[in-house]
This record gives C-alpha cells, structure tokens and sequence, in this order.
C-alpha cells in the first residue's frame, strides 16, 4: 500500500512550513522560515530535498512566504502561488519561477492532485490546501478566521489534517495584546481557537480521518498543555499531535 510521509517542519506566528511526500516525490506548503533553516530541518528529518517539486503558498504574510524565493532558487523548484498573493508579498520576496493557480480550481503537480480553497483570513487572496494522492488526503488548514462551508467540505475529506488551533480564548482575553490585535484575532479572519477547531473536527470530520496535527499555535495566547486538553473529548477516535515553531514534527505516514 501507498504510503504518504507528512511533517510539519515549522508551525507558528514566526513561521510555517509542511512537507507532504511519497517515495519518489514531494511537495512543501508554505515557506515561512530561512532557507537555510528549512533546509538544516529536512535534513533533521532526513528527508530528501531532491524529491520536493514545488513550493505551494497560502497567503502572503511573511510567516508564511519568507524563505520560498530563496529556497525556490535552491532547490531548483516552482512556487506556486495565486497572482493577487504574489503582487501582495512585496518585491523583497517574490519568487522568480512562478506558476499561477486559480483559488477553488483543482490542478495536478506531478502525481498530487492539488486542491487549493478560498477562506477567511485577512489576507489580499488566502487560501488553504488539500492534497491528493493515491485515494490519501492531506489537508493544511491554518490561518482561519472562521470554518465557512469550502473549510467544513475540505475537513471532511481527509485522512490527516493540519488544523489551525491557534488560541486559548481566556489567555486571549486575559493577555498582553492591545484591544485591537485581540478583536483582529479572534475575527472571522482571523485565527481559529482551540475550541473552534474542536467544534470543527467534532461536527465535520469525516470517516477517513485518522490524525489531527494541532497547528500554529500562538506563543502568547496558547500552550501545548491547553490546546491537548481542548481535544480530550476526541482523543480515543483520532491521533492527536501537536506541532512546533521551535521544531519539526517526526515525519508521519498517512
């Protein structure tokens, strides 16, 4: 049976980065760190970066697309990303191989089919992803303000699921943001918090779903203890894992 290799090399507000992989090719989503620390990461995970075809890009924040014009040169690969992202990244970090894609049009990328969707997010044209091979799906699902109908069907598909869980509404409440960045963040474009995301994967997951990676957590507004005790209703259905801004996951096979 096929096996897809997934890890999230970085998840968090300082940076974003998920490998999905099978045996002889791979694909990254998002390229928020250097370079240099991707590269030192999928070597800590001993993961091939010659198999990796091509960079996909959600939206233009600099946690998410800092390291993609680097890495692209790199690695030799395209990044693939919408036009109204691209024009939003600012000239310092445009990638200069390109390929374009339209929000809510599928495409295929090697032998991933690539399923890319419109959400709710304060960004010029975000998007999330979920990714296809050999009846498996993946879904990377962050930066989400709040679940509209594309994130509930997408969720409903996969087998695994980096799932924004960003925030713990008390500590938000509670800390040290101004008025402003606490309503930003909690808006319907903002982040997901724990509880949303449990709602999320309570009323819309579907029955292929085997693993939850809890993803982009805040550093200021969220612990890894708060975010695991948020999903202790679903923890005997699904395996799950957190995710790191400090570090990789372990590479997973879905």
């Amino acid at each position: 049976m096929v096996k897809l290799e997934i890890c999230a090399l970085a998840s968090g507000s300082n940076g974003n980065c998920y490998y999905i992989g099978n045996e002889h090719e791979a694909l990254l989503v998002d390229a928020g760190l250097s370079a240099r620390q991707l590269q030192l990461r999928l070597a800590h995970c001993g993961l091939d970066p010659a198999k990796i075809k091509a960079i996909l890009i959600t939206h233009e924040h600099s946690d998410h697309c800092r390291g993609a014009r680097v890495l692209s040169k790199r690695l030799q690969v395209p990044v693939y990303l919408t036009k109204k992202t691209f024009l939003g990244m600012g000239r310092a970090k445009q990638p200069e191989q390109v390929m374009w894609f339209d929000p809510d049009q599928p495409f295929q990328l090697g032998g991933f089919e690539v399923f890319p969707f419109s959400k709710q997010h304060d960004a010029v044209d975000a998007c999330s992803f979920r990714i296809g091979y050999s009846g498996k799906q993946i879904g990377v699902m962050t930066d989400i303000g709040e679940p509209c109908e594309q994130v509930k069907n997408h969720f409903s598909l996969c087998h695994a699921v980096f799932l924004e869980s960003n925030y713990d509404e008390d500590m938000l409440r509670n800390g040290p943001y101004p008025y402003v960045l606490k309503e930003r963040v909690a808006s319907s474009h903002g982040h997901l918090s724990n509880n949303q995301a449990v709602r999320l994967a309570t009323e819309h997951a579907g029955a292929d779903l085997q693993t939850i990676f809890l993803s982009h957590l805040s550093g200021e507004n969220n612990t890894p203890e708060k975010a695991i005790e948020a999903f202790q209703s679903l923890i005997e259905r699904y395996r799950i894992e957190l995710t790191s801004r400090h570090a990789p996951t372990g590479v997973f096979r879905v």
